[in-house]
């Protein structure tokens, strides 16, 4: 009985060391909300808020496919953490994301398919509404989930609208003390974040494959290298993500370049995410031979 109480209460341990650098991330991002909302607003400290929000989307994405600690209420802790910075809960990961977005890989069967709004498109409106397009899909899924969780395992159901519950607690509680700062400090940053983790979809399978036959020659997801990678832990690297979802992410790079990168087709290994954004978005605005090329066959875009 002291052994099992000891290890209920035991210091939590992180499943791998490299998550120092997420748990940093975690503790950042609140701070600087906090040192800005007592000291007042500063472009710089505001820019890397923006960019920690990125990396906030990560690490909700890789804790659900692997949870970072061994010992389930330091999971649960973070859980809610992560709820709180990027103003959703987290659960929504397991029906949008693993169920659906992992099982089916981009392909018809996937709600959240790129080439499901308007046709089989790669330009800078595309990338731009794919979060509000993605919404609309995603949300049935979410309903559906939480209504067969509370039939079944309404434990997990509350769970779930416990994480609803400090989400909007904690939007109402900073809107009551003062809007204006609630709104630029943490609401703004939070929405930008979740515009990132619903777009990155776009980035990353926009005229990708979506076809049969797309699993055996791995086309169905562009892959980016560069300082994105070590910046927001591996996230660029999404073919062997696919191929090895339960991999932590520091697992990733030694997965890319030495199995999947060879057999992945050219135009979808891609430097880095910016000059791609650049080259795509902007000048394929204005030019042909800055655009990417479908790989899908008409028939196969619905």
């Amino acid at each position: 009985m002291a052994d099992a109480r000891s290890r209920r209460f035991a210091l939590p341990t992180l499943r791998n060391r490299r998550d120092w650098q997420s748990l940093a991330y975690l503790a950042a991002l609140p701070a600087l909300a906090a040192w800005q909302w007592i000291h007042g607003f500063w472009w710089p400290l505001y820019a890397l808020m923006l960019f920690l929000t990125l990396g906030i989307g990560v690490i909700h994405h890789n804790h659900t496919h692997l949870r970072m600690w061994r010992g389930r209420w330091a999971n649960r802790a973070t859980d809610f953490w992560i709820t709180l910075l990027q103003g959703h809960p987290t659960f929504v990961f397991y029906p949008a994301h693993v169920a659906n977005h992992h099982r089916y890989k981009h392909g018809p069967d996937d709600k959240a398919r790129t080439y499901r709004f308007g046709g089989d498109t790669n330009h800078l409106w595309g990338y731009l509404i794919h979060p509000a397009q993605a919404v609309w899909v995603l949300y049935p899924l979410f309903f559906t989930w939480l209504g067969r969780l509370r039939r079944h395992w309404p434990g997990a159901w509350r769970y779930c609208m416990a994480q609803y519950g400090a989400w909007l607690g904690l939007w109402a509680g900073l809107l009551a003390l003062n809007p204006a700062k609630a709104l630029v400090f943490v609401i703004v940053p939070q929405l930008h974040g979740l515009h990132w983790l619903l777009a990155t979809n776009y980035l990353q399978h926009a005229h990708a494959d979506g076809g049969p036959g797309r699993g055996a020659a791995l086309s169905y997801a562009r892959n980016f290298e560069g300082l994105l990678n070590p910046l927001l832990f591996n996230i660029g690297l999404h073919t062997a993500h696919h191929e090895h979802s339960r991999a932590h992410w520091a697992e990733l790079t030694e997965l890319h370049y030495g199995r999947y990168r060879d057999q992945v087709p050219a135009a979808l290994n891609e430097g880095g995410l910016v000059p791609y954004m650049f080259r795509v978005f902007v000048l394929g605005a204005f030019s042909p031979r800055f655009r990417t090329r479908s790989r899908m066959a008409a028939e196969h875009i619905r």
